[in-house]
Order: C-alpha cells, then structure tokens, then sequence
C-alpha cells in the first residue's frame, strides 16, 4: 500500500505487525511487555524493509559437499535509532543482522514549538558506504526525522531507509516531500495530530512506556 502519491512510502499491511500494535496501543499493556513488542514489531518491519539487501555467492563446504550459496554483499548496515525511544527497536532490528553496526541520533524536540533539536551525533564509519536504517517509534510533526536525515546526509550517507511503527499522515508527508530519496516504512498510518502534537489515536509517549518513565 503506497501513502499518496509518494513511490517511497510503504505502510505495512502484515496481520501479526497489526495486531501487535493493537496491542501496544492499550493502556493496560506494561513496560515489559511494551518493550518486547515494539521490538518483535521491528524485527518484522526490519525483515520486509532489508527485502532488497545485494546478496553474492560464497563456497560453503555443507556435511554432504562444497556448494556456492548466498551471502549479504557490501558494506554492513549501520542501525541508527533516533533517542530515546528509538532505542527500542534496535534489538529487533540487530536480531536480522547481528553484524550491524550501530550509531545513535539525539534529538529532543521543544514543548512549546514542536521544533527539534540536536544534541548527539554518532554514527558508525564509513557512513557513506552502509545502508543506513534510521529507527523511531513515532513519526509524529515529522521535524525529527527529517532532522535525523539531514544530519546523516550532512556525514555522508547516502542509502538511508526510515522505519517507525505508527504515523501521522502530516508528519509522514513533510519527510517523504523533504526526502524523497529515502524509503519509508510504517507499521500503521494513525488519524492526526492533535493541538500538541501528539499522535491520534496513538500510543501515548513511546519512550516513556519503553523505558518505564513520565
């Protein structure tokens, strides 16, 4: 399903992706529990969104015999969370590829603006030879994001995916206009913003219930 007119934009459909956010959406669901799903819920974004990883063959000597057979090929990925809360997605994401590396992106985004702004930057090196797979849980204004992106430009990355679980069809829109050479992917596309900029009907505070905090 494509959001739009936008070609970079996919919005998964997968029943068990579905029903998991359901479940995180309650508000009865706990830290631990809420943790564990926001990290199944990446493994399976993560495993639709690396569909496309360049693969070579490798000679591998099998207890029957020698065969060629398929490996990744080029540069390892580089698995860039946006802080806080994109931090619970890394473990799903690492699970697929253990070898990946992983950098992080602060951001913290002003209460009164909504605007955001940085306060850590690192990432794994050389940046601009990876596929870089930029995690957050929520895309709400959709100004971090773009943020993230930009940063990770600005160090030299070129092949860079986006993931987060729910969206706000303004936030989604302003980051596939502002870069439209990323692929998107989103586990569900939610109703609106409301006046403060949070997520309807959404999932409350995604870093807060992580991590177990208000």
């Amino acid at each position: 399903m494509k959001f739009k007119d936008f070609q970079n934009v996919e919005i998964m459909e997968h029943p068990l992706i579905k029903h998991k956010i359901s479940l995180l959406r309650d508000e009865k669901t706990g830290t631990t529990e809420f943790r564990n799903l926001v990290e199944e819920i990446a493994m399976l974004e993560g495993y639709e969104s690396l569909k496309d990883l360049p693969l070579k063959d490798v000679e591998v000597k099998t207890p029957i015999e020698t065969c060629m057979t398929p490996v990744i090929d080029g540069k390892k990925l580089a698995i860039v969370p946006i802080l806080r809360a994109g931090l619970g997605m890394v473990n799903g994401v690492h699970a697929l590829v253990p070898s990946a590396k992983v950098g992080h992106i602060g951001l913290y985004r002003d209460p009164e603006t909504h605007e955001p702004h940085e306060y850590y930057c690192k990432l794994p090196d050389p940046i601009e030879q990876r596929l870089i797979v930029v995690l957050d849980p929520m895309l709400a204004t959709g100004g971090s994001a773009i943020e993230a992106v930009n940063f990770i430009k600005e160090h030299g990355g070129k092949h860079i995916k986006f993931m987060c679980i729910i969206a706000a069809p303004e936030g989604l829109e302003k980051l596939a206009k502002a870069h439209p050479d990323i692929e998107i992917y989103v586990g569900n596309l939610d109703r609106c913003l409301n006046e403060n900029a949070y997520i309807c009907p959404g999932l409350g505070d995604a870093g807060d219930r992580i991590f177990g905090t208000k």
